[in-house]
């Protein structure tokens, strides 16, 4: 069995130390703040697979990732304390993106969640009493690099691939 499988965005150094200034303001305990080198935008969660099936999410995932800016515009809470950055309005090229690695993950006999796609990042777990924003933050402009294949790798996210950003 491999780890929890992930494919994902990763945040630019601009990108993220804009929400970890997001993260300052919620940083009271007992919240639970997502390390800087593993903050992310999850694409498709697909969890524990056998290691078998790597090959089927690698083709999946296959594919020049386009140029995709998003916009982070609100902090939320979500079930159980988890604090997220939101995108209110996901772009064309972020569901495109989305949709055609879920047509390659279907295709190949791998899970792909059913709920709709609500892109964010977490920022912390058990915030649920954290202090919020005394005044809204600035909105988090962000234009990705290309997306990933990661899995949880002990205390953190190591990424085992990733697909460079096109045009």
């Amino acid at each position: 069995m491999t780890g929890r499988l992930f494919l994902a965005l990763w945040p630019d150094a601009a990108t993220c130390q804009a929400l970890q200034a997001w993260q300052a303001a919620i940083s009271s305990p007992p919240a639970r703040l997502t390390p800087a080198c593993d903050l992310h935008l999850t694409l498709h969660f697909l969890g524990a697979l056998d290691e078998a099936r790597l090959p089927d999410v690698l083709a999946a995932a296959d594919r020049p990732s386009p140029p995709i800016s998003l916009t982070l515009s609100a902090l939320d809470t979500w079930k159980q304390g988890l604090r997220v950055a939101v995108a209110h309005e996901v772009p064309t090229a972020l569901a495109a993106l989305h949709a055609a690695i879920g047509t390659g993950l279907r295709a190949r006999g791998l899970p792909v969640e059913a709920r709709p796609y609500r892109p964010h990042v977490t920022l912390a777990r058990r915030a649920g009493a954290a202090r919020a924003f005394a005044t809204e933050p600035a909105p988090i402009a962000w234009t990705s690099v290309g997306h990933a294949l990661a899995m949880r790798d002990g205390p953190h996210y190591r990424v085992l691939r990733r697909w460079p950003g096109g045009t």
